[in-house]
């Protein structure tokens, strides 16, 4: 890894103090380059026809969380959509580490992105030669701390989610016009967050987390199948569900089970855990974050404190 001239090198310390956001420098092809800097081709794919695909992911306390599982989900996500990424993983976690590093960042939002790279005008991936590598590692907060503690309302979209067979929602690709007209309508009905329903009118995810209810002892999530991404936080919250006396499971289900729901919650690499306490104006339970949502908020937070790949200093 290379890095300009005109970047200085920040100096690690063992602070966590950290670059202003203006002043960060983002990765892009080998080299780690000021903000103001940072720019790609307009003939990029990635720009020109969301051709590519990303992950976010998150550190704390020096540590980056899931790593692993973010970066083979990428190369995944790469693998269905015939992307080679110029990089090998080993190549691609420590680039993610040095620009960590580089920005002195202990605490910070990681977002990869791997666009088809430069081409023509034309759709054709294969006048893309190489692809383009992005890191950008930065602060982040999706929602304000006292949705954490006095819950979501959030409502139904008419916009459906894309169907498996047109853009499974297991490739993280660039592409997420779909989401966005869902999150326009959330805007429009003045909520933070809109849950999509698939073709069949079954729940399939929110516009950019996925989604839980409990009924009794039984945490329910949506299965990849009906239009919901393989979410890491997902896949950890369920993991982490018998601690809190949960039984975790993956099944179809519509918004009535969401309506006489005990607790609904949102999980999301930016969003972490936070629950939904209104559904279409509806409350849930007691319109109240619910005793296992908030414990899963406590054991999550403690794990993904405590775990993850260094941050070298």
């Amino acid at each position: 890894m290379t890095t300009k001239k005109t970047a200085q090198k920040p100096t690690a310390t063992g602070s966590g103090s950290r670059k202003s956001s203006s002043s960060i420098l983002i990765y892009i092809n080998g080299k780690l380059i000021p903000k103001k800097e940072a720019v790609i081709s307009v003939f990029d794919h990635g720009l020109l026809y969301g051709d590519g695909v990303f992950e976010g992911i998150r550190a704390y306390n020096g540590r980056v969380f899931r790593l692993k599982e973010h970066l083979d989900r990428l190369y995944s996500s790469a693998r269905a959509i015939v992307l080679k990424i110029p990089m090998t993983p080993d190549e691609m976690q420590k680039a993610v580490l040095e620009t960590l590093r580089a920005n002195n960042l202990r605490d910070a939002y990681i977002r990869l992105v791997v666009t088809r790279g430069v081409g023509d005008l034309g759709l054709d991936p294969r006048k893309c030669p190489r692809a383009t590598v992005i890191i950008i590692t930065d602060s982040i907060t999706l929602y304000p701390k006292a949705l954490y503690e006095k819950g979501l309302s959030v409502a139904i979209a008419s916009t459906r989610r894309n169907i498996p067979e047109a853009l499974n929602a297991n490739i993280k690709s660039l592409n997420y016009l779909n989401n966005i007209l869902a999150k326009i309508e959330a805007n429009l009905a003045n909520t933070p967050e809109a849950i999509m329903l698939n073709a069949e009118g079954m729940v399939a995810e929110c516009t950019g987390d996925n989604i839980f209810y409990v009924k009794g002892k039984h945490l329910v999530t949506p299965p990849t199948a009906a239009g919901a991404l393989n979410g890491i936080t997902r896949h950890c919250v369920m993991q982490l569900a018998s601690k809190v006396g949960l039984t975790a499971e993956e099944k179809l289900f519509t918004s009535y089970d969401l309506y006489t729901a005990d607790e609904v919650f949102l999980t999301g690499t930016a969003a972490e855990v936070i629950p939904v306490v209104k559904i279409d104006s509806r409350p849930i339970g007691d319109g109240k974050p619910g005793r296992y949502t908030q414990k899963l908020i406590a054991t999550y937070r403690a794990l993904a404190s405590q775990e993850g790949v260094s941050i070298p200093s």
